[in-house]
């Protein structure tokens, strides 16, 4: 496999969701024609494979090969099975009370990588993704309406001590902005105060 095609496969891998070709070829620092050439060989590459390569319009994304899917149906049917556990309860309240906001965000919150479970709440029907408007390179993660079901209300707003919580969340992201910004500050700081060395 070329170097480009593992790069653009790793992309795929961490991001879990369509991505545009004019993207990858931005962040990958190539052209257009270099980008189509690399997915065309690691379309071959993936042949045989349990992962397929997606595509829709300009975005690609990596799939479960069609033979793998009586399998990936087995797993899903224990995942609903399964309780959602800390990591997945973490998620869901910040998708409710913060939502809709964008796997980035999310991240920023938790402080961790929420790929897995993101795919494990959407498997469940209770986070539903949504083109961001004005970026179609980017997804926005919400409540579905099956979840405000299951909790007994008709909106978010209606979430016990709703506004409380968001405040407190707003609070806690410019807690961490700020904790981020003085390490940021004392790196440079602590960098430009060292002494240097002369031979």
């Amino acid at each position: 496999m070329s170097n480009l095609s593992a790069q653009i496969e790793a992309i795929l891998f961490f991001k879990s969701e369509p991505v545009e070709k004019r993207w990858l070829a931005k962040t990958l620092n190539t052209g257009g024609q270099e980008i189509e050439t690399a997915l065309e060989k690691l379309k071959e590459e993936l042949s045989g494979h349990g992962l397929v390569l997606l595509e829709k319009d300009d975005s690609v994304m990596l799939g479960t090969a069609p033979e793998a899917s009586p399998l990936i149906e087995t797993l899903i049917k224990e995942e609903l099975s399964r309780d959602l556990g800390k990591a997945g309860l973490e998620t869901l309240a910040i998708v409710l009370y913060e939502g809709p906001l964008t796997r980035a965000d999310i991240d920023y919150v938790r402080g961790v990588n929420s790929s897995f479970i993101l795919r494990h709440l959407l498997v469940r029907g209770l986070v539903e993704r949504l083109p961001k408007p004005g970026d179609a390179r980017t997804f926005l993660y919400g409540p579905t309406f099956q979840l405000l079901q299951y909790l007994g209300v008709t909106k978010v707003e209606n979430l016990t001590e709703y506004a409380k919580i968001r405040q407190e969340l707003s609070a806690f992201k410019e807690l961490k902005t700020d904790q981020i910004n003085n390490d940021q500050s004392e790196t440079i700081t602590t960098t430009n105060s060292t002494p240097s060395t002369s031979t």
